[in-house]
């Protein structure tokens, strides 16, 4: 016998309000199966109704004989919500992840490659080797430079701990964490290169508590000045950790054509302290 699936008179019964939902009811005939009394349901009802995604399903045995499963009746019912609401609330324990890779900014005052021409009855160019927005006068020039993009990679965990481990000693410790950096291999990035930007929580109940922890990672590098040009690139290697910085100490030199600024030394500095991110509790 052929399985028939019918609406019933009292279905699309709707609840309105933030729990907005509305459920369909069907009667299933013609198989002694709940297998494929379900599958026959799922295959009738729609898989969305006014923009609401079908959420679940349930089935019900009214009448059955396996002897006679043309004789046997089953109850579904397919239940259609928004999907925010389908979902059960994350339990202790459990977590979630974010990430942007938007980039940062970075000042930078030469570049990697250049080229300078003369204008009018002028025969050299008294410019800066490289420099960027060289401003004044031979013998008093500056170097303004320019803020460029750089790849800076800012994510974001969400945790759900319990009570016991969100302790008045433990707030003290994401405070006294935040705008330190890794010092040890923290999320498969190497120490030095993630920046803790802190956490913000609230308490879920009287059950745990839901935390955000804000990261932004930036890349060691094993030579600052690698694809200078030669120049004025170093003569060693300079290593730079992510969240250190680098600047040049800058002086005119006398050039082919004229005076021109060259970098005379770089430094590289270390603005944040490093810390145990182990202790944060949400594994490393």
């Amino acid at each position: 016998m052929e399985i028939t699936v019918e609406e019933l008179p009292d279905s699309r019964q709707w609840t309105t309000g933030e729990n907005l939902s509305v459920e369909f009811s069907y009667q299933v005939r013609g198989t002694a199966s709940d297998v494929e009394a379900k599958n026959a349901l799922l295959a009738e009802a729609p898989a969305s109704y006014q923009y609401l995604p079908r959420q679940s399903s349930q089935l019900e045995p009214v009448h059955v004989d396996e002897a006679n499963p043309d004789k046997c009746i089953w109850k579904g019912t397919v239940r259609y919500a928004r999907a925010s609401q389908a979902a059960e609330p994350p339990e202790t324990g459990e977590s979630s992840f974010s990430f942007d890779t938007g980039g940062g900014t970075q000042h930078v005052r030469y570049a990697k490659a250049s080229q300078a021409w003369a204008c009018g009855s002028y025969g050299s160019v008294e410019y800066a080797y490289n420099g960027i927005n060289v401003s004044g006068k031979a013998g008093s020039q500056t170097i303004e430079g320019v803020d460029i993009a750089c790849p800076v990679y800012s994510f974001s965990e969400t945790h759900y701990l319990s009570n016991e481990t969100v302790t008045g000693g433990y707030k003290a410790l994401l405070f006294g964490l935040t705008g330190k950096t890794n010092n040890a291999t923290f999320r498969d990035f190497a120490a030095g290169e993630v920046l803790f930007l802190g956490a913000s929580g609230s308490k879920r109940g009287d059950e745990d508590w839901e935390i955000t922890f804000h990261f932004s990672a930036s890349k060691n590098v094993d030579d600052f000045c690698a694809d200078w040009p030669a120049a004025i690139k170093p003569a060693v290697a300079i290593p730079k950790k992510g969240w250190e910085l680098a600047w040049t100490l800058d002086r005119e030199f006398e050039g082919a054509n004229g005076l021109v600024i060259k970098p005379m030394q770089i430094a590289v500095v270390r603005v944040y302290d490093s810390d145990d991110f182990s202790s944060l509790g949400i594994g490393v």
